[in-house]
């Protein structure tokens, strides 16, 4: 996770959640692409105290919306027996009442991503069905963030920052243009160059429709950069491993054929 609260003026907040994230990390500093310092436990204590006043504000809203409207699904403690029930009886209509219809929708596009029948698709506003989806199919709910959370990934609240291994306030060395000292763009480009990863998921913007940002794969360090900061609309993410997935079904095909 990566912020500023805590850190000073030209430096970000850093939150390492995994091992992976750690050696990460840990090779961009040693090949000099950001600069990093241990929390100081007085930055520790405003984070914290940022954090849990944050959690506290989202409960109360949660709570008022659930007394005016429908109960808010990933919010409820559930266990994993009953939520594979709920999920095992759930279609695209039951995303519509719980969560499309009543403005929990986020756009992230993990339905029409996660679809095996291709029938769901994610226009301006929200996503909407092209046909019926047959009965025995329940993958759009199952993997929306706003329904149901298994207990593994469940946040208690107990935590306000949540479980983490390490937290740093990190400058970058390569990059200036970007949110939160382009950091993210910095951590990319380590990715990339040093082929961690084939391709990075990013959002960018058309000139003539910056209100309006898309999400694209590139190995390319200058797409990175250009697409460094923060989009304030939403953009569905999954959008191009959906299409990155029809495409290799279409060469499998092809090859068959």
């Amino acid at each position: 996770s990566i912020g500023s609260i805590g850190s000073e003026d030209g430096w970000s907040t850093l939150i390492i959640r995994t091992d992976k994230g750690e050696e990460i990390v840990n090779g961009a500093i040693e090949q000099k692409y950001i600069e990093a310092k241990d929390f100081t436990d007085s930055q520790f204590g405003l984070l914290n105290r940022i954090a849990e006043s944050k959690i506290n504000k989202n409960l109360e809203t949660i709570e008022r919306r659930e007394f005016l409207a429908r109960p808010v699904l990933y919010q409820r403690e559930k266990s994993d027996d009953s939520i594979d029930k709920e999920f095992s009886e759930a279609s695209f209509q039951d995303l519509r009442s719980n969560v499309i219809d009543v403005g929990a929708c986020v756009l992230c596009g993990a339905c029409e991503y996660a679809c095996p029948h291709n029938l769901i698709t994610i226009d301006d506003t929200k996503p909407r069905m092209k046909w019926e989806c047959p009965e025995d199919c329940h993958a759009c709910f199952a993997v929306c963030p706003r329904t149901f959370i298994p207990e593994d990934l469940r946040n208690d609240n107990s935590k306000p920052i949540g479980d983490f291994k390490k937290v740093l306030t990190v400058k970058s060395l390569k990059h200036t243009q970007g949110q939160d000292g382009s950091i993210v763009t910095t951590l990319i480009d380590y990715l990339l160059s040093n082929e961690i990863v084939t391709e990075a998921l990013i959002v960018d913007k058309q000139d003539h429709l910056a209100w309006k940002p898309y999400a694209k794969l590139t190995n390319a360090i200058d797409e990175v950069v250009k697409s460094g900061g923060t989009k304030y609309s939403v953009c569905p993410v999954f959008k191009p491993l959906r299409d990155l997935k029809e495409g290799s079904l279409q060469n499998i095909d092809e090859g068959v054929n």
